[in-house]
């Protein structure tokens, strides 16, 4: 038997622990045993590289000589850098435009998808596809979608006597395009929604016609509380994936025109594997973590203002 003091207002006492049996033994030696992959997974390739990321930083490195230890200076390069904070703008404009713009497209797109109508599951099926296309495949449609001459946009837009803007090719409308390209994906999302909405018990609408509540009361009163655990998870992930896009923009304007379209992402990408400047390149990476740590933490406090949890009292 295992003995161990436990510590109360009352004078000490002896608690005693019971004994692991053999099933228990050989279950927490099988469950050791089967996180042991994810654990070593996680050091080798998330781990390791996060240490080695920060050493780095701390380094003049080209990868093609040996790394000379600098300290702080490519901090302190850092924010002399007007590139960083235009790539830093770029990325926060992108990533609340294309976080917004997904979240409201996804959750109309659930709303839409959540009726009970005929052959419901193949509009299901076909507003989902477009989310497993190739990423690859996704930028060279959207570039030809956005062409100012012969793109689907700007036709639709002559239809009806607009011209159309140069999108990706003028510097003000090339984020905005990026931002559009972005909706694309919304399948991801809206099954996420649909399945939250479908988690809703029917008595709250029930009750709430009782009460003599149209649909927007229902949508304001019931649904959207609701799902707001939902939307802010969507909204999470969403921008801590928006702030680290860099492929589809790398595709599509590699950064162009003039920088218009530069974000941080595809700044450490420069940095890292154009310039082989390793020990910038982690010392960017890192302040974009650093970043990605204080959004989130204030998207967590200002949660407790509008999301609702069942149960639980909102602040």
């Amino acid at each position: 038997m295992q003995l161990f003091i436990k510590h109360t207002n009352q004078p000490k006492e002896i608690v005693r622990r019971k004994k692991l049996s053999k099933l228990e033994l050989r279950e927490e030696r099988q469950f050791y045993l089967f996180i042991l992959p994810w654990i070593i997974g996680f050091i080798l390739f998330g781990g390791g590289p996060i240490v080695a990321s920060g050493v780095i930083s701390l380094t003049n490195w080209s990868l093609l000589s040996n790394p000379q230890w600098i300290g702080f200076q490519n901090y302190i390069q850092l924010f002399q850098d007007p590139l960083f904070y235009l790539t830093l703008r770029n990325t926060l404009y992108f990533g609340i435009g294309s976080v917004l713009l997904t979240v409201i497209v996804s959750f109309a797109l659930a709303l839409l998808l959540n009726q009970k109508v005929k052959g419901i599951s193949v509009f299901r099926t076909v507003f989902y596809l477009p989310s497993v296309v190739s990423g690859i495949a996704t930028a060279l449609l959207w570039i030809n979608i956005l062409h100012p001459d012969f793109g689907m946009i700007n036709f639709l837009l002559g239809q009806i006597g607009i011209q159309g803007p140069g999108w990706l090719y003028s510097e003000d409308w090339t984020i905005p395009a990026l931002i559009l390209m972005s909706a694309w994906g919304a399948g991801n999302t809206m099954i996420i929604y649909l399945s939250g909405l479908q988690s809703i018990p029917s008595y709250m609408y029930e009750a709430a016609s009782i009460d003599g509540a149209g649909h927007w009361s229902k949508f304001w009163h019931v649904t959207f509380p609701m799902m707001s655990p939902v939307i802010f998870f969507n909204l999470v992930t969403g921008f801590i994936s928006s702030l680290q896009a860099f492929v589809l923009i790398l595709v599509m304007t590699n950064g162009g025109p003039a920088n218009a379209s530069l974000v941080y992402g595809l700044y450490i990408y420069r940095q890292a594997f154009q310039y082989f400047n390793m020990g910038y390149a982690s010392a960017l990476a890192w302040i974009l973590f650093v970043l990605i740590i204080a959004i989130t933490f204030i998207q967590f406090a200002l949660a407790g203002r509008w999301v609702y949890y069942e149960g639980g009292v909102r602040k």
